[in-house]
């Protein structure tokens, strides 16, 4: 009977162990609750800054900012105009000032009186000119292909101004205007008259590069090997030395 009596009580016992620790575990929060007020929150919070005016200050800045925005874009379209207006005014003036310096360079030709050429040779590209405005105009009518008139040029400029430090490129030029035409055998002339009269002139590697090729096209393989070996030999390291050992590798394979 005893012993029934205290398993009762170690029964109960266990019992109210097992109830004591479910009473003392803290209730599992609500999600839902949990989200309201998160909500609450941030609506408080949005009112708060509403009541601190600082919402409003934002709304003014960005108002202001953009007026600025399209003052700044009207002055400059006001700018762009001006500078189109100024640059229209600006052409406008050059024409004018064009056509009136036009006119008058064609006044002071149709007043000026042109020098008699020297018997048998043509006149000076610019009459009265010195020597460079001379050499320049008459290089202007080798670039331009005009080769024969460009030849009576350098021709004129050599008679005119036999001292002229342009002298041995006006002689160069005066040989080149034959060789491009074709003209071998007179090349051929010119060009050695710049290695006799202008030794020191730095028209000497082109010259002779120029007194090789000539003997090539006139068949003359010789010649063209002497001229170019020279090259090759006594200015290793210009440009017409390259060209001279292409030339010569080339006479190799032709069996020159």
């Amino acid at each position: 009977m005893i012993t029934k009596h205290l398993a009762s009580l170690n029964l109960l016992a266990i019992l109210l162990a097992f109830g004591g620790c479910t009473m003392m575990e803290p209730p599992q929060p609500d999600p839902t609750i949990e989200k309201l007020e998160q909500l609450d929150r941030r609506l408080a919070a949005l009112e708060r800054v509403l009541a601190s005016g600082a919402l409003t200050e934002l709304t003014v800045q960005v108002d202001e900012l953009q007026r600025e925005n399209a003052d700044l874009r009207g002055r400059t379209e006001s700018l762009e105009h001006d500078a189109q207006g100024t640059a229209s005014r600006q052409r406008d003036l050059y024409v004018d000032l064009d056509s009136r310096i036009q006119s008058l360079e064609q006044n002071l030709q149709s007043r000026a009186v042109s020098p008699a050429p020297v018997a048998g040779m043509a006149a000076l590209p610019v009459p009265g000119g010195n020597d460079r405005a001379n050499y320049e105009a008459a290089f202007e009518l080798l670039k331009q292909q005009r080769y024969e008139a460009a030849g009576a040029a350098f021709t004129q400029f050599l008679a005119t101004f036999p001292d002229s430090q342009l002298a041995d490129n006006a002689q160069y030029w005066l040989a080149e205007a034959s060789y491009v035409t074709d003209q071998f055998e007179e090349a051929l002339a010119q060009f050695q008259v710049v290695l006799s009269g202008y030794p020191r002139s730095r028209k000497i590697p082109d010259a002779l590069l120029k007194i090789g090729y000539s003997y090539y096209e006139l068949e003359q393989w010789d010649g063209a090997r002497s001229a170019l070996e020279t090259v090759r030999d006594e200015h290793p390291d210009s440009t017409a030395a390259r060209l001279a050992e292409q030339r010569l590798k080339r006479m190799d394979d032709e069996g020159h």
